[in-house]
């Protein structure tokens, strides 16, 4: 049974080996061809110069690059541009990549919050391409890959965080966002350069409830500030009243009835000033006295 098994196995080494030699002698028959191709293309470009060269030169702008492909694979070396460059028509396929920044919108999503808070969240992301090569062979629609990240990160980001941490720390989590998408997208050759939270939508009711804890909030700043008021009032009364004499209180009396205005409303009874002893303990028997004429 062991001597069957260990047949199996080099049976099977050999098959490997055996695809992989296939594989690489395939792969060089296919270099060679190419290269006589390319070797007769350019002789036959040479000829007839005149009447190919046209056909053969092409444009790129300052913002563009453009990868060349050779009978199905990319020709080593950097994507050709800016300027003028030389290409084989009949061998070459060109894609041109544009290197320019490009935004695009997040359309608003559901994102339920780490407290159960159900938001409306939409962002703008901006990119652009770094390596064109990447950008051509290693994905298939680069937008629809960038924008379909774009969503998860960004649900998968605000779900880990409360509301209280979404609504004060907008800024970090953009950051991070960022910083997820760069990793996620370098591959493709793409830069991801900046990352924005538009618009937190939260619920009716919700925004009713916070608007209530804001005002019964504020109110009850209000309320300590004039409580703090009337402290610091009657302080300063007390200071003001411990420093008068009677003769003093009795001016101010007299000038507080002078003050008062004349109304129909207003009903003023005048006290004698002695009264006011009883409500000034230890004071001298000349000054009561003064304080009655």
């Amino acid at each position: 049974m062991n001597r069957g098994n260990r047949v199996g196995a080099v049976c099977d080494e050999l098959t490997v080996t055996n695809d992989g030699g296939r594989s690489r002698r395939s792969s060089g028959v296919v270099e060679v061809l190419g290269a006589v191709l390319t070797l007769l293309s350019a002789v036959f470009i040479l000829l007839s110069f005149p009447l190919t060269g046209w056909m053969c030169a092409k444009v790129i702008h300052e913002y563009e690059r453009a990868v060349i492909f050779r009978l199905g694979r990319v020709v080593k070396g950097r994507a050709k541009g800016p300027g003028l460059f030389w290409f084989i028509p009949w061998l070459d396929v060109i894609q041109t990549v544009d290197l320019r920044t490009v935004s695009f919108n997040i359309q608003p999503q559901e994102v339920l919050t780490a407290d159960g808070v159900s938001l409306k969240v939409d962002a703008v992301v901006f990119y652009r391409v770094v390596d064109p090569s990447s950008w051509v062979t290693r994905v298939e629609d680069g937008y629809q890959a960038i924008h379909t990240l774009t969503q998860t990160t960004l649900r998968a980001a605000l779900g880990a965080h409360t509301l209280t941490d979404v609504l004060t720390q907008r800024t970090g989590i953009a950051r991070r966002i960022e910083e997820t998408l760069h990793a996620a997208s370098i591959l493709w050759g793409v830069q991801v350069e900046r990352v924005e939270i538009k618009d937190l939508s939260l619920p009716v009711n919700l925004q009713r409830c916070m608007a209530s804890e804001a005002e019964a909030a504020r109110r009850a700043r209000a309320k300590m500030i004039v409580a703090e008021g009337e402290v610091k009032a009657s302080h300063a009364l007390k200071e003001a009243a411990s420093g008068l004499s009677p003769v003093a209180y009795h001016l101010r009396y007299l000038q507080s009835l002078s003050s008062v205005q004349s109304s129909a409303s207003i009903v003023v009874f005048s006290l004698p000033a002695e009264l006011l002893d009883m409500f000034i303990p230890h004071q001298p028997q000349d000054l009561n006295v003064s304080a009655g004429r």
